[in-house]
């Protein structure tokens, strides 16, 4: 059993980490790159290593820097988050030769599910179903793969072989344009994962992003934890989920349960991982592919089934049985789970940078933040855009979308842009509130209403106020607190009453 653990990234994941690892009673370790010296993960361990300078890269990508800084703090086991080395089973690899426990799937796991053309091949053995498309685990040339799409039929969806995260990823509606778009998926999937193979998939039309959050030990159990809505995004990137899917019913639940579990258990999967389907709208379902480390969507789950996912990561890797078996299962309530990022949805998302003037998070029943920032937190363009995810709970849909629309109003992020407007503006959108939208529904069903200039001023005034307001209280807090200062004004007031 290890009794100190590293965790092997930055921002709100890192905080979650540190959190559970803290509500087991074990040491933390963390590390951060030089712009992040006083970010909040650092704040929150026990202990916190420089790995290097800014850019990822030479930081958070180091294997090498992170395992020489397991083995300097004495840490047993190294958690690696999501994003930057989660999915890479040459880490996964190193940390066990290293004689570190990695808390995620093994390396054999995460290689076979990585490689999604091979994990096509893998669940389809175990009979879960697929989307039509081309399942050669060879390297297809161009002209290979423009004969296989006439035979699978437009409109189709080049994909890279080695990645996710919409990145390698083209749609193709016309044979005339599929040459080009094979190029452009090829030299972006070399670029962000260094493999430039690419496969055919038949695009399934108004279809839903649904995923199902699996959980598994070293002894043979794995049970899933339900299902959860990803439909609303935006290039392939997710901006909200919840849990349950408005349009999953109990059958249909319990058939894409069993297929997850039988996906998992094709490559004998180990801890917390994500099986992702495509929904059409006649209730089929089609493996998409396997997500081998912890979703950034997991609160949700949490929220519904009152299971504490990292906390069962940490007990699966040190190699104790699961707790639940698949009928302690039961979904509760409704989740919603906005992400909040540093961009302006009024201007295309571009990145907003800063410095973090103020930060006023929602609190209430049912509400929960899971942030990386703070007040004087400074922004950069170095990593990824989010900086918070909101969470909200109700007993039914209606509720948690109502107390999302609370929450948002009254988050308070001052200083950068963010995606906040974005989220009220879809929680007030019809077709959303009725659960009516699909994967596209952001490109083809929604757009965001504009905001005058001389609104903004007004607003920009109101929180400026407000914000100046808030300190002098505070200030006049931190005077009546002095308690020299109450025992004088105390001598003065009896003095007084002695005149």
């Amino acid at each position: 059993m290890f009794h100190k653990v590293l965790v092997a990234n930055r921002g709100e994941i890192a905080v979650r980490i540190l959190r559970a690892c803290h509500e087991r009673g074990l040491k933390t370790v963390a590390v951060y790159s030089d712009v992040d010296r006083t970010a909040l993960h650092v704040r929150y361990a026990d202990e916190a290593y420089n790995i290097g300078p800014a850019p990822a890269r030479d930081s958070y990508l180091r294997m090498d820097r992170i395992l020489d800084v397991a083995r300097k703090s004495g840490a047993q086991a190294i958690h690696p988050g999501y994003g930057f080395l989660a999915e890479r089973a040459e880490f996964s690899q190193a940390c066990r030769d290293a004689g570190f426990t990695f808390i995620g799937p093994t390396p054999e796991a995460i290689r076979g599910m990585g490689d999604k053309v091979f994990a096509k091949r893998s669940v389809k053995a175990a009979g879960v179903p697929l989307v039509p498309g081309t399942d050669t685990e060879q390297e297809m040339t161009d002209e290979e793969l423009l004969a296989a799409a006439s035979a699978i039929g437009y409109p189709l969806l080049v994909k890279a072989a080695a990645g996710g995260g919409g990145k390698g990823m083209r749609t193709v509606r016309r044979q005339e344009d599929l040459r080009d778009a094979l190029g452009a998926a090829r030299r972006e999937a070399q670029g962000a994962f260094g493999d430039n193979r690419v496969y055919l998939e038949k695009l399934v039309e108004n279809a839903r992003h649904i995923e199902f959050q699996i959980l598994g030990d070293q002894h043979g159990n794995i049970i899933h934890l339900g299902e959860r809505e990803c439909s609303i995004q935006r290039r392939h990137q997710k901006l909200i989920e919840e849990s349950p899917s408005p349009v999953v019913y109990d059958r249909l639940r319990e058939r894409m349960g069993a297929m997850a579990v039988a996906a998992a258990r094709s490559v004998g999967y180990t801890n917390a991982g994500t099986v992702e389907f495509l929904l059409d709208q006649e209730g089929n379902f089609f493996f998409l592919e396997m997500n081998t480390r912890l979703q950034v969507e997991h609160p949700v789950t949490e929220m519904v089934t009152g299971v504490d996912i990292v906390k069962e990561q940490l007990r699966i890797a040190a190699g104790r049985k699961l707790r639940y078996r698949q009928e302690d299962i039961i979904l509760n309530g409704w989740a919603l789970e906005c992400r909040v990022t540093a961009e302006d949805p009024y201007n295309n998302f571009l990145p907003s940078t800063g410095r973090i003037i103020a930060a006023t998070e929602p609190t209430g029943p049912g509400v929960r933040v899971e942030s990386g920032i703070y007040e004087g937190f400074e922004v950069s363009l170095y990593y990824d855009p989010m900086i918070a995810k909101l969470i909200a709970w109700g007993e039914t849909r209606a509720e948690a979308i109502l107390r999302m629309r609370r929450a948002l109003n009254e988050y308070r992020i001052v200083g950068i842009k963010t995606s906040i407007p974005f989220h009220l503006q879809l929680m007030d959108s019809p077709s959303f509130i009725g659960g009516q939208f699909d994967t596209q529904f952001l490109e083809k069903r929604f757009k965001m209403a504009d905001v005058e200039e001389t609104q903004y001023r007004d607003v920009a005034a109101i929180i400026a106020t407000l914000l100046a307001h808030q300190r002098r209280q505070q200030a006049l807090a931190m005077i009546t607190e002095d308690p020299a200062r109450s025992w004088k004004m105390y001598g003065r007031e009896k003095a007084l009453q002695r005149i």
